[in-house]
């Protein structure tokens, strides 16, 4: 009988090492040809592209099949510095290894993070001297908190946090005293929930809730709670449990469960249950945050959509959660953004708005001021920083007035919504939730190593140090997908990035947060499925928009509206819809199609993205945009297959635009070179519009490659081109396929992206982490004075140093 033996897994200065042994001329040739080519960054298909180009095709097998492959295909990046060439290998999401190998003398050398990032730095300060620079490391401060060690629990926070510290804080009878007193302090605006004076202790509890038990099987399940109110309160039983007997009988039947045989999953669906969200507010400072006339204007995009959809739906969610438990309480939502007094044709600059759609949720706008005065006008998101800690104080005033009282909750949105929920989190000591939606230092590679040069123009100083205080203060995390926090097997994180990273001259961050930490929870928005819904429901379709719609598309006028015309009305159309930026790609797209004639006799193009003249922006990005599709467009001679029509900010209609295109049996295109979630994808798939969208974030988790849409490479526009033609060429063929792939967009929504599931979840989270913040060192007290000196001593000053907008 084979017996096994147990063998130890060799580090990554081993791998590289052995391979050097093994194919010392290889490895080299390519090593000297990284060096060859200078100081710099090495991209992971700028180091493949060499390993084609220098390796012979029968070495470069034996390469890749053996370890030395492995390395080279975990290897996110490449810091040459003749003759050191260092690799950051990432054998899987969340964890990375350093080396560096000296060419010239064959030297392989494992690095720690300090090391790694001091050695990077010289890529801008040359021979990087100084040797106090200051290192944020949060790794001490977490170094005893329970985090699950597999990449699978990533995103899994609650569900993990449940497992360990229940069975922890469970160990024996007398531990069950944090959950008796953490229900006995349940009470709103002084009222009493859950428990009175009466019940003391586990002891008292039981019995309570035995005697409780045995008067409610003598009631019939439907029995008011107001009929047996007064006995329930002579028991030490108040007001919470539910609305009727059946629903208070599971309420206990859970409660007894739990102090009988504690159960993660048990005492999670109990903290689900019980009434602890009333009040929430939820930060997002900057753009022009309206419900109608704002989309497309800058920095005003799906984030607003986004939140209008979340808390109609949260709203929607505590009404029912509030019935449920038989309390007469009103819940109140505010969405704090900033007012804007020259705001025109929106009402952005009105105080208070009541949301539609709901019936106790409102907009709460606060003007950001300084030393100078109110500021009157929109300002660039990457401008806001040093308005911020006023309007939070500002802010915390308004919130308190309106709600009279403070808040269960604050969510905060991107980076200066998230920084101003802290602020107001730590100031009324109420639970924050993080929610990024795009963390930037991902979207603009390389932006920490040279923060100086964009920094006059973007102020990345701020925006990561923003990021990095937010995440670490938050007591959890939300994110719309797994590759947002830790990316995928071949692509990193948004959130993983910030795992270790250098601003030379500021600081580095050694071990600025990690990605298995339990505070991260994946919960996926939807669309609204009142305006987003599949074309082929004829009897809700919104007829009465199609002639706006076709003057939008084919009307050969060109005006302020649209330009470019489409000549051939029966061919299907390709469309997308997003803000006019770089990171979106909608120029690359227009060039993608221009440089192909396969794909051009298919399909039209049409694009819906910002403005066409540059005299209507005022964003440096949008500017430089425009001015690149008028130049693709004359390249390519685009006339009568393309047409641009300009931001469109009716979403009832673009609703029904989205159905319009699938009329034609057309497609969607998000080619993003990022996109953290992609809610147009959601809501083109929930249209039942085949969509082909970027495999760079949050779309490679939304569709199922083949089966409820495609992924492309934005990096490769060629190869996306041809997918996209492929797909036409065998629709032609095969009309069924295009209906198998509007069908298996629609069936993933309805499995995974609804707004129901989404607020179901967020309202269990937000009582998960109240509770275990309340019960145990959740809320993280060493790291938070540690964040508040980070804030103080850093931020303030960076902040301080943008300059005020006139």
């Amino acid at each position: 009988m084979a017996t096994r033996s147990l063998t130890r897994v060799l580090s990554m200065r081993e791998r590289v090492e052995d391979t050097l042994s093994a194919h010392r001329n290889e490895l080299v040739s390519l090593l000297s040809s990284f060096v060859e080519q200078g100081k710099g960054i090495l991209q992971p298909h700028q180091l493949l592209a060499e390993f084609e180009r220098v390796i012979e095709e029968e070495e470069r097998k034996k390469l890749n099949e053996g370890l030395f492959g492995e390395v080279l295909r975990s290897t996110q990046e490449a810091i040459v510095v003749p003759p050191w060439v260092a690799l950051a290998v990432r054998p899987r999401p969340g964890i990375w290894e350093y080396v560096r190998v000296n060419v010239h003398e064959l030297v392989v050398e494992q690095l720690s993070v300090p090391e790694y990032l001091k050695f990077k730095e010289a890529l801008v300060d040359g021979s990087s001297q100084d040797n106090y620079l200051l290192e944020l490391d949060f790794e001490p401060f977490n170094a005893s908190f329970p985090r699950p060690s597999q990449s699978s629990f990533i995103g899994k926070g609650v569900q993990f946090l449940n497992r360990h510290l229940s069975s922890r804080m469970f160990h024996d009878r007398d531990s069950m005293q944090p959950l008796v007193d953490f229900l006995r302090t349940h009470n709103y605006k002084g009222s009493n929930m859950m428990l009175n004076d009466r019940i003391r202790n586990r002891r008292d509890l039981q019995a309570a809730l035995a005697k409780a038990e045995k008067h409610l099987s003598t009631l019939p399940g439907d029995t008011p709670y107001s009929e047996f109110e007064h006995k329930f309160q002579e028991l030490g039983l108040e007001r919470g449990w539910g609305d009727c007997a059946e629903r208070v009988k599971e309420l206990i039947h859970l409660l007894l469960d739990i102090l009988q045989a504690p159960d993660p999953s048990t005492l999670e669906k109990f903290l689900s249950k019980i009434p602890m969200v009333f009040n929430v507010v939820i930060l997002s400072p900057h753009g022009y945050f309206g419900q109608a006339n704002v989309l497309g204007l800058p920095d005003t995009g799906g984030q607003i959509v986004y939140i209008l959809d979340q808390v109609r739906a949260l709203e929607a969610e505590m009404l029912l959660r509030i019935k449920q438990q038989g309390l007469d309480i009103t819940p109140r939502i505010l969405v704090v953004t900033r007012l804007i007094p020259d705001a025109v044709g929106n009402t952005c600059n009105q105080r208070l708005e009541r949301i539609s759609g709901t019936e106790h949720t409102s907009i709460l706008r606060v003007p950001f001021r300084s030393e100078k005065g109110i500021l009157p006008q929109w300002i660039s998101r990457f401008d806001v920083w040093p308005y911020l800690e006023t309007f939070a104080e500002d802010a915390a005033g308004e919130i308190t007035a309106e709600m009279q009282g403070t808040p269960d909750l604050i969510i905060g949105n991107y980076s200066d919504g998230n920084l101003v929920a802290t602020l107001l989190a730590n100031k009324l000591g109420v639970t924050q939730c993080t929610i990024a939606h795009a963390l930037e230092k991902t979207k603009y590679p390389d932006s920490d190593i040279y923060w100086k040069k964009l920094d006059e123009k973007y102020h990345f100083s701020c925006q990561f140090t923003a990021d990095l205080i937010a995440m670490n203060f938050a007591d959890f995390i939300i994110t719309s997908t797994f590759q947002e926090i830790a990316g995928s097997k071949d692509t990193v994180g948004q959130y993983e990035s910030h795992t270790a990273f250098t601003m030379p001259g500021l600081y580095r961050a050694v071990h600025g947060i990690d990605p298995f930490d339990p505070k991260f929870n994946i919960v996926s928005p939807g669309a609204d499925m009142s305006i987003y819904f599949p074309y082929s429901e004829k009897e809700r379709r919104l007829t009465s928009f199609h002639p706006a719609i076709e003057e939008l598309l084919y009307n050969p006028e060109q005006n302020d509206e649209h330009i470019g015309t489409l000549d051939d009305k029966t061919k299907p159309i390709i469309f997308t819809m997003a803000r006019l930026d770089r990171v979106k790609n909608i120029t690359g797209l227009v060039e993608w199609y221009g440089r192909n004639e396969r794909l051009r006799k298919l399909v039209n193009l049409v694009v819906v993205a910002g403005y066409h003249d540059v005299s209507k922006s005022s964003d440096r990005e949008e500017i430089a945009e425009i001015e690149k599709m008028h130049g693709f467009i004359k390249k390519y001679n685009l006339k009568g297959q393309f047409r641009w029509i300009v931001s469109q900010k009716n979403r009832v209609r673009n609703g029904e635009l989205y159905r319009y295109i699938a009329d034609t049996h057309g497609a969607f295109i998000q080619p993003a070179f990022y996109e953290a979630f992609g809610l147009t994808v959601v809501e083109a798939m929930t249209c039942g519009l085949p969509t082909i969208a970027t495999c760079n974030g949050g779309p490679a988790e939304i569709i199922v490659n083949g089966v409820s849409g495609f992924h492309i490479d934005p990096y490769q526009g060629d190869k996306a081109a041809d997918l996209i033609a492929d797909f036409f060429e065998r629709c032609k063929v095969d009309p069924n396929h295009w209906e198998a792939i509007s069908q298996g967009g629609l069936q993933r929504i309805y499995e995974c992206y609804t707004w129901k599931i989404y607020s179901e979840k967020l309202m269990t989270l937000a009582g998960v982490y109240g509770f275990w913040k309340y019960v145990s060192k959740l809320e993280r007290r060493e790291t938070r004075r540690y964040l508040e000196m980070f804030y103080i001593l850093k931020y303030r000053d960076l902040a301080n140093a943008v300059p005020l907008s006139q």
